[in-house]
């Protein structure tokens, strides 16, 4: 059964539960959900959200990003919705301007952003409330950035971590984002995305690469965390303050049995 959902104007929607976990657990369907931003959402996407039941909408996206693309919700929506206002360290369309824009650059750019983007305070911010969002929502929640893979990735990655997903299913639900059904349309909007920022088109063999995710980068964050405070654990208690009573909440809102 695949993982994707379909829908007419958001991208890389799936559903991230029914993963085995901890203790012969198993995640529940129909409760988590990742995906790319909904600025472009139709009304029929919009209904399609309301009959998932989602309670609560994780924008893990800059300020910037939400007023340049902002998010549609539909008639009489009353869930949570989490977002900050906070600022980031790195100036990162500086960063792209001045790129050279080959896929060398883009990965080595998209690595050292895996390894600030866990310490970044504005993230740290939403990664903590995205996993209380999840142990207390009454219905469904949805996590996302702008493209659903990076930002999202990591979160969902927590996510798995503390429910006791196998580190081969957490790289397997993560490295979803590569359907190749959809990797000509990524490269598409990617191309138009840089080019309205930058005024210069990458190769298309350079953002097909960019659209991707890659195993290292996700070793790149944990790589950061361990360095850091010594254990991902460590670092869901100290940084994100996940306690132990945090941490059973979550189970038990997302694993059955």
């Amino acid at each position: 059964m695949s993982r994707h959902l379909d829908f007419e104007g958001i991208e890389n929607f799936r559903d991230f539960g029914r993963y085995g976990a901890a203790a012969g657990r198993r995640l529940k369907a129909g409760q988590l959900y990742r995906s790319g931003h909904h600025a472009l959402a139709t009304d029929a996407d919009l209904a399609q959200l309301k009959g998932l039941g989602v309670a609560a909408i994780v924008d893990l996206r800059q300020p910037n990003e939400r007023a340049q693309a902002p998010s549609r919700r539909w008639p009489g929506f009353d869930g949570e919705v989490i977002e900050n206002d906070m600022g980031i360290a790195r100036d990162w369309l500086a960063e792209l301007q001045a790129s050279p824009l080959t896929a060398e650059a883009l990965l080595a750019d998209t690595r050292r952003h895996y390894r600030s983007n866990v310490f970044e305070p504005r993230l740290i911010d939403l990664f903590g409330r995205f996993l209380r969002a999840v142990a207390a929502a009454d219905g469904g929640v949805v996590v996302h950035c702008a493209a659903g893979k990076d930002r999202t990735g990591l979160a969902c990655a927590f996510l798995h971590h503390i429910a006791g997903v196998h580190p081969d299913d957490i790289l397997a639900d993560y490295l979803l984002t590569n359907d190749e059904a959809r990797l000509d349309r990524k490269v598409a909007s990617a191309g138009e995305f840089v080019e309205s920022l930058t005024g210069r088109r990458p190769a298309d063999s350079a953002l097909r690469v960019w659209v991707q995710v890659y195993p290292e980068y996700l070793d790149e964050a944990f790589a950061e965390i361990r360095e850091r405070c010594g254990s991902i654990d460590a670092y869901l208690e100290t940084v994100l303050g996940l306690d132990a009573r945090l941490r059973g909440r979550i189970h038990d809102k997302v694993l059955n049995g």
